[in-house]
C-alpha cells in the first residue's frame, strides 16, 4: 500500500537538554531516512531528549512520542502546555554545585509537576554527559554555566511551539508499538545501547528486551528504523533486517575522542 506524503515544514530545535546516547552526530542521516518514508503517523517509543524528534524538517499528520522515564514526559507535557508558568518557576535559578546537590537528593514525588519539570531540567543540564543515573555536576573551566536562562529560554520557546498537537504518553515500548502500529506509521527506535541498559534506569529496559523487541518488530505492519550500537548480539538478533553501518567518534571525559561504530536497522529500506 502506497502512502501520499502529506507532511508539513517544521524548524528544526535544539533539545531541551543533553541526553546520553543522545544521536547527535547520526541525526542527519536518520532525518534524511525518515523524511524518505511515506508515513502518516511518526512514533518514537523511547524518545529522550528527543535528539532525532526535535531535528527533523518535516512532520506528518501525527506525531507520537513515549518514554518510560516519567521525568521526560511530564517535562514535555509541561513545556507543552504550561510553558509561561514553567518559565516562571525557572526564572531564580542560579547554577551552583550545592544547588545541584540538593536537587538531586530531593525526592520528584514530593513536588508539583511544574517544580518537577524544573528539577529534571537542571540536573540534565548540568550533568556531566547528559548522564541520567549517577548524576555529577559538570564544570569545565574556561566554558559558561550550561544552566543559563538568557540562551535557554529562545530554546525552550522553541520546543514548546514544535510540541504543539504532538500526542505525549510515558507506556512501555511493547505497549506503545501495540497501540500505533498501523500499515501508514513509522516508527524510529532509540533503545538502550546493548551492555548499557541500566544508564537510564535500572528497572527500564533489561537486555532480555532485544530479543523481544526484535521479535516485535518482526510482526509490525508498519515501518520501522532503529538505531543502536553495533556489536555481534545485537547482528545475531536483528539477523534477517536490512543493516546499515554507521562510523562515529565518541567524545570522552579527557577531551580525547575514540573510533565507534552504530547499526541503523531498517526493514524494507534500500
Amino acid at each position: 500500500m502506497v502512502f501520499e506524503k502529506e507532511t508539513r515544514a517544521v524548524s528544526p530545535t535544539h533539545p531541551p537538554a543533553a541526553w546520553i546516547g543522545g544521536k547527535r552526530q547520526l541525526a542527519s542521516r536518520l532525518v534524511g531516512m525518515i523524511s524518505a518514508i511515506p508515513h502518516v503517523t511518526y512514533a518514537e517509543p523511547f524518545v529522550g531528549m528527543g535528539g532525532v524528534f526535535f531535528r527533523r524538517t518535516a512532520a506528518p499528520k501525527s506525531e507520537v512520542i513515549n518514554d518510560r522515564n516519567g521525568e521526560v514526559v511530564n517535562l514535555f507535557r509541561i513545556l507543552q502546555r504550561h510553558y509561561p508558568q514553567f518559565m516562571d518557576t525557572l526564572k531564580f535559578q542560579i547554577t551552583s554545585r550545592r544547588e545541584f546537590e540538593r536537587l538531586k537528593a530531593c525526592d520528584p514525588a514530593t513536588l508539583t509537576d511544574l517544580e518537577r519539570a524544573g528539577r529534571f531540567l537542571y540536573l540534565q543540564k548540568l550533568a556531566f554527559g547528559g548522564k541520567v543515573n549517577g548524576q555529577n555536576f559538570g564544570v569545565s573551566p574556561g566554558r559558561p554555566a550550561s544552566f543559563n536562562l538568557a540562551r535557554l529560554a529562545p530554546m525552550l520557546e522553541e520546543v514548546h511551539e514544535r510540541l504543539a498537537g504532538v500526542i505525549l504518553e510515558n507506556l512501555n515500548w511493547s505497549v506503545f508499538l501495540d497501540r500505533y502500529d498501523r500499515a501508514e506509521t513509522l516508527f524510529y527506535l532509540d533503545p538502550p545501547y546493548f551492555g548499557s541498559e541500566d544508564d537510564y534506569g535500572k528497572t527500564l529496559f533489561s537486555r532480555d528486551q532485544f530479543a523481544a523487541l526484535a521479535k516485535r518488530l518482526r510482526g509490525i505492519r508498519g515501518r520501522f528504523i532503529l538505531s543502536i550500537n553495533d556489536v555481534p548480539e545485537i547482528r545475531e538478533t536483528f539477523g534477517g533486517f536490512a543493516l546499515h553501518e554507521a562510523k562515529l567518534t565518541y567524545s570522552l571525559s579527557a577531551g580525547k575522542a575514540t573510533p565507534a561504530r552504530e547499526l541503523i536497522i531498517t526493514n524494507g529500506l534500500s
